[in-house]
C-alpha cells in the first residue's frame, strides 16, 4: 500500500472504514489492518493518528456516542407528541442501528477498551449502552413530567427492560433489521401499565 497517500480528514475515513468492516466482518474482523485496507491508505496512517488500535477504537466509539446523544436529544423533544409507544419505537430503531449494535460485542470483549472508555467519560465501560439507557431514561422522566406516564412509574425499570429487550431485538437480527411491529409490541407490553394508570 502506498505511504504517500493523502487522506483528507484521515480520522473520520478511518473511522468510515472501521464502520464498514464491522458491518461486514463483525468485531471479530476488526483489525488496524482491516481498518487501513478498507480506507486504502498504509497501516502508518492510522498510527499517525493514534497511540495504539485501542486508542483508535476508543475514539471510535466516542464518536458513535456523540452521535447517539444528538438522537437523544430528538427523542426528548417529542415527548407531548404523537403517542409514548411509538415514540419509543422510533427511539430504539435509532439507538440501536447496525453501527451501535455492532459495537456493543467490541467494547464487552475487549478490557482495554473498556477500561479507556471508563477514563474518558463517566460510566463510559459500555458506551453504547450507556447512552441509549441515558436516552430512554430522560424521555420517559419527560413524559412522566407530562403526565402520559404514572406519576409512581418506576422509570429505572422501565428503562432497563426497554434497552435490554430492544438490544436483544436488534442484535439477533438474521440478517435484516428487527421489524417495527415487533420493537412496537415489545415496547407497548413492557410501558402498557404505566401508561394505562396514568391520569385521565
Amino acid at each position: 500500500m502506498p505511504t504517500g497517500v493523502h487522506l483528507r480528514d484521515a480520522r473520520q475515513q478511518l473511522f468510515d472504514a472501521a464502520e464498514r468492516v464491522l458491518l461486514r466482518d463483525g468485531p471479530n474482523g476488526l483489525t488496524s489492518r482491516a481498518v487501513t485496507d478498507e480506507a486504502g491508505c498504509a497501516k502508518g496512517v492510522l498510527h499517525r493518528h493514534f497511540t495504539d488500535f485501542d486508542a483508535f477504537l476508543t475514539d471510535l466509539v466516542l464518536d458513535q456516542a456523540a452521535q447517539l446523544e444528538t438522537q437523544a436529544s430528538a427523542l426528548r423533544e417529542s415527548a407531548g407528541t404523537g403517542t409514548v409507544a411509538d415514540n419509543l419505537t422510533s427511539a430504539l430503531g435509532t439507538l440501536f442501528g447496525p453501527i451501535p449494535v455492532a459495537i456493543i460485542p467490541l467494547i464487552t470483549f475487549r478490557d482495554d477498551l473498556r477500561t479507556r472508555l471508563r477514563q474518558a467519560r463517566p460510566g463510559g465501560g459500555i458506551a453504547i449502552l450507556a447512552e441509549a439507557t441515558t436516552a430512554i431514561s430522560a424521555y420517559l422522566a419527560d413524559e412522566r413530567d407530562l403526565g402520559r406516564i404514572a406519576a409512581d412509574a418506576d422509570i429505572d425499570s422501565l428503562t432497563l427492560s426497554l434497552v435490554g429487550g430492544g438490544h436483544l431485538l436488534f442484535a439477533d437480527r438474521d440478517p435484516g433489521p428487527s421489524t417495527t411491529a415487533a420493537v412496537n409490541k415489545l415496547v407497548t407490553a413492557v410501558i402498557a401499565d404505566a401508561v394505562q394508570r396514568r391520569p385521565t
